[in-house]
């Protein structure tokens, strides 16, 4: 039995330009997905409450502060903390090259700089989350 994949959509931080997000949230929710947008000024502790809450397959974080190198850590670390291991992580916004290299480095799937494709998000997360989520796996 085939079900939806379940994609939390965080903006973590200082940042209050949630309008990229809100565009792939929706592009996402079109392509079939489930998906939780959880707002503005999120922390690391918040993201991934949220994420085992929601038994979500996926996590998208709009990062433009440049405040990636400290968010996105902290909250991998906190994703081991709670077995979550398994949940895709996706970073898009505005990070350097070699930054984004020490992301994926860390466990991120990718980091989907501006201008990056709607589809090839869209791609990357039912490429690399599909396997599980159609195997209807089981709540967490």
């Amino acid at each position: 039995m085939d079900r939806k994949i379940r994609v939390l959509v965080a903006k973590p931080g200082l940042d209050g330009h949630d309008r990229g997000a809100k565009v792939v949230a929706r592009a996402l929710r079109d392509a079939g997905m489930e998906v939780i947008y959880t707002g503005l000024r999120q922390t690391p502790e918040m993201i991934a409450a949220a994420a085992l809450q929601e038994d979500v397959d996926c996590i998208g974080l709009s990062i433009l502060s440049g405040a990636h190198n400290a968010i996105v850590p902290r909250l991998m670390e906190l994703l081991r903390q709670h077995k979550l291991d398994d949940v895709l992580v996706v970073v898009g916004g505005i990070v350097p090259e070699e930054d984004a290299k020490a992301l994926t480095a860390s466990g991120v799937g990718a980091v989907f700089p501006p201008g990056s494709s709607l589809q090839a998000i869209i791609e990357f997360i039912q490429t690399h989350v599909r396997p599980a989520a159609s195997l209807g796996a089981a709540p967490r």
